[in-house]
């Protein structure tokens, strides 16, 4: 299959047939990221009056595919049933599972072998990496999950931006920004900007984001102003989550009193600084308890808790409920929305 550039179609080139895109729906897959992947290929057909996509669904074994909202979703078809596809995304899960059946490796891998162009939505990058198939490939998936792939992957080039094209890899993060790679993947494949963005006004999307936007939304931009120590100290406190700073060591590092540095915090993010640092603690565990193989003990060591049952006391404080019944269920929590949430205590 030839992606045509702009340049060669305004030349003339002629505009291949129908592109069929397939859809790897894995279980927990994240029902917005799918969305947003095809509805932009539909908008496109509308857009033009030609029929320039066709998609299709494939699960496992052909049965229904739950997303992680609980929607199930009817495939059209089970992996050994599926027809030849131009492009394969695997739907992602959230959160990653700590074991991915083999059956999807090896499918993955007999298209490859096919020179069927691949791509990931969400964390769909980690099926294809667990497969093998981005080894020497810049890819991207949902900001959360960056250091799972890196820590299991780590000679793969991951960046920050909402999505990727490297030739024959299509990757992209999570939420919406599949609007964005489907956009840039029609573009290319009609060389017809204008139909790109009427699909992206059809959408009601007032910008069509560049592969170098980045994923989250600096701190400084959240605030509504600019405030760099703030910025600066919650740097440091991501980057130093196994080993936890004090409040004297955050305020040394960026040349301002203690009593400053809880006013900033209280100012601008309406809470303490240790409660704001047990927040991301917290957060980070849990992403470790449900898409790692860690023990319990080393996800606690690994986010700062001097023992389990310092960390099981904290966990259930935020979350609701225990890391080993988080675990066993495998499913996120529901955690309390940030406004509006009683402080967590130190002790």
């Amino acid at each position: 299959m030839e992606i045509l550039s702009v340049q060669d179609a305004l030349r003339g080139h002629p505009i291949p047939a129908t592109q069929h895109y397939g859809f790897l729906l894995v279980p927990g897959f994240s029902l917005i990221g799918f969305s947003s992947a095809l509805e932009p290929l539909r908008m496109a057909n509308l857009a033009s009056d030609n029929r320039l996509f066709q998609w299709s669904t494939i699960s496992l074994d052909g049965a229904p595919a739950q997303a992680s909202n609980g929607i199930a979703i009817q495939p059209d078809y089970a992996l050994d049933e599926a027809p030849a596809f131009d492009t394969l995304f695997v739907c992602g899960s959230n959160p990653i599972p700590p074991r991915i059946e083999p059956r999807y490796l090896n499918w993955l891998r007999h298209l490859a072998r096919q020179k069927t162009v691949l791509g990931g939505i969400c964390t769909g990058s980690y099926w294809l990496a667990r497969a093998g198939l981005l080894n020497g490939y810049r890819c991207t998936l949902h900001w959360e999950d960056t250091e799972r792939l890196l820590t299991d992957f780590p000679d793969i080039i991951v960046s920050k931006h909402i999505y990727e094209i490297d030739r024959d890899r299509y990757t992209c993060s999570g939420g919406i920004a599949p609007v964005d790679l489907m956009v840039a993947l029609i573009g290319l494949r009609t060389g017809r900007n204008e139909i790109a963005a009427k699909v992206s006004e059809l959408m009601v999307c007032e910008r069509i984001r560049s592969t170098q936007d980045s994923q989250r939304i600096p701190l400084r931009q959240q605030l509504g102003t600019s405030q760099p120590k703030l910025t600066e100290v919650v740097t440091l406190m991501e980057n130093n989550l196994e080993e936890p700073l004090t409040k004297e060591e955050l305020a040394q590092f960026i040349q301002v009193s203690v009593r400053q540095l809880e006013r900033l915090f209280q100012e601008h993010l309406r809470c303490t600084p240790n409660t704001y640092y047990l927040e991301l603690r917290l957060r980070r565990a849990r992403q470790l308890l449900l898409s790692s193989n860690q023990s319990i003990i080393d996800v606690a060591a690994a986010c700062g808790f001097v023992s389990v049952t310092h960390f099981t006391h904290r966990y259930r404080a935020y979350f609701s409920t225990t890391p080993g019944r988080e675990r066993r269920i495998g499913q996120p929590p529901n955690a309390r929305s940030a406004v509006g949430r009683p402080p967590v205590q130190i002790s």
